[in-house]
């Protein structure tokens, strides 16, 4: 009998803890770049007497995310997204932070929305660092929000020489997640 899936991105102690909340009676994917983490994930919600699958996810690769919910989709229908992953000023570079917290949380909620059942729900976790930053202006919030996806890492205001550093990166990121 196929489920109602729940499609869990990041498997960390945040997403574990909305999938223990949320995810009773459905089928939950978890999708983390370190397969380990998933498996362990996976592990733990099985032992509680969840139904959880592991599937190794690179949040920055739309081929990756595609994947993901092909494998979610097997299981029946996606009706719950939640967005857990991403990375942080201490783990990684600017490109990678707005690859992965820009880039890939933009084409993980494109590719879901255009399967997700009629009355689905989804939920990024996102961080309080992109209300540290001053108001971005009108221009560059409707640039975030009507620049084609992939033409996103093109825009001027994400080049490396806007960037000062990866918290401010970080803090692009997560602003932009928040609209």
């Amino acid at each position: 009998m196929k489920k109602e899936i729940m499609i869990l991105t990041g498997a960390g102690q945040i997403g574990m803890a909305i999938a223990r909340r949320m995810g009773y009676g459905k089928k939950i994917v978890v999708g983390d770049l370190n397969p380990e983490s998933s498996e362990a994930v996976c592990r733990i919600l099985n032992e509680a007497g969840f139904d959880a699958v592991p599937v190794e996810m690179n949040l920055s690769s739309r081929e990756s995310i595609l994947n993901l919910i092909a494998v979610a989709r097997k299981h029946g229908e996606i009706s719950m997204l939640v967005n857990a992953a991403g990375v942080s000023p201490s783990q990684a570079s600017i490109e990678t932070i707005l690859k992965v917290d820009l880039y890939g949380t933009a084409v993980l909620l494109e590719e879901v929305g255009k399967v997700i059942k009629e009355d689905g729900v989804g939920v990024t976790i996102s961080s309080q660092s992109g209300h540290r930053m001053p108001a971005l202006t009108i221009e560059e919030d409707m640039l975030l929000a009507t620049t084609p996806t992939e033409e996103l890492l093109s825009l001027d205001m994400l080049q490396p020489d806007s960037i000062k550093d990866t918290l401010h990166a970080y803090q692009m990121a997560k602003r932009c997640n928040v609209k």
